[in-house]
């Protein structure tokens, strides 16, 4: 009797069907079968009551297959206990990150990683643009967004909320804006990708929604550029919340219009398959979590965001 044909027999009492739990478990029905009969023989007790068409538990299987499924289940836990006691943390952290999310807060976060692991190390690709796995030399991409190609394997790491953003300097030169049409009057800077800037900027409050064609004098493929232009004063941005924590935790800009808000986006850690999420993919994973939940819940706290949003 192996663990193999325990998890047999426990399937069998499943499906009630040999043939169908052999089916499940990508076997021959005979090979189930016999490896119910060494069970069985090794019990000295017969677990199914068998009739030509059906198959039910005996007064024994009854009793034993409850306890046999806990026996499995602890079974299995040490094999993964003793597997992630063996799997180290090391190796290289192939990163790509957009360019303020990655300078700002992501390498300041791993570098904190690297202290506590010795065995890690860094390569970071800083780019807005979308990764190409088979191109870049990178094992994993953060990036706004779900993953649009189905082959490749996320992890959603947060929603995000997207807020319309200010310097106090430049509110006080060209005034609040209070509505969506207020915008007509203000400097848009944008962030733009293969040369189109993203200047049509949307919002919504409750069931209405309002788009807005702005008009600016700045825009750049550089999303950090972008930002340090709207802390510096000469205009008004779109940015997600993360870009942009340390400036508005400090309060060098402002979320402005906080009734009308810009679509909420979502972070994703994506890898190019299942099987290169490494202990390391996995230790990103949630120290991306933690620290990204933590932030947003430092900004609502202080009503920077709304915990609506």
């Amino acid at each position: 009797m192996t663990f193999d044909d325990l998890t047999v027999v426990l399937k069998v009492a499943e499906f009630r069907n040999i043939s169908a739990a052999a089916t499940s478990l990508d076997m021959r029905p005979a090979t189930a079968s016999a490896a119910v009969k060494r069970v069985e023989k090794s019990l000295g007790a017969e677990l199914f009551v068998r009739s030509t068409r059906q198959l039910r538990l005996s007064a024994a299987g009854e009793k034993y297959l409850p306890q046999c499924q806990q026996a499995l289940a602890l079974l299995d836990e040490a094999r993964q206990n003793i597997r992630s006691g063996t799997e180290a943390v090391e190796g290289e952290i192939r990163l790509s990150v957009s360019s303020d999310l990655g300078r700002n807060l992501v390498v300041p976060w791993i570098d904190e990683l690297l202290v506590f692991h010795p065995g890690l190390s860094l390569r970071v690709q800083i780019t807005d643009s979308n990764v190409d796995f088979f191109r870049d030399s990178v094992d994993m991409a953060l990036r706004y967004g779900s993953p649009d190609d189905s082959n490749l394997y996320g992890f959603k790491i947060c929603d995000v909320p997207r807020l319309l953003c200010a310097a106090p300097s430049y509110l006080n030169e060209r005034g609040v804006p209070m509505h969506p049409r207020d915008l007509a009057g203000h400097n848009g800077l944008f962030y733009q990708l293969q040369d189109i800037p993203y200047d049509l900027w949307a919002f919504k409050k409750g069931d209405e929604e309002f788009r807005v064609k702005m008009r600016g004098n700045r825009a750049s493929n550089d999303g950090d550029l972008v930002r340090r232009w709207c802390v510096a004063g000469h205009g008004i941005a779109v940015k997600s919340c993360l870009d942009m924590s340390h400036d508005l935790l400090s309060g060098r800009v402002t979320n402005v219009m906080p009734s009308y808000a810009p679509p909420v986006s979502e972070l994703w850690l994506i890898c190019p398959t299942r099987q290169s999420v490494t202990p390391s993919v996995r230790l990103l994973r949630d120290t991306l979590k933690q620290r990204c939940h933590a932030l947003i819940e430092r900004m609502t706290q202080k009503g920077i965001i709304s915990s609506d949003v």
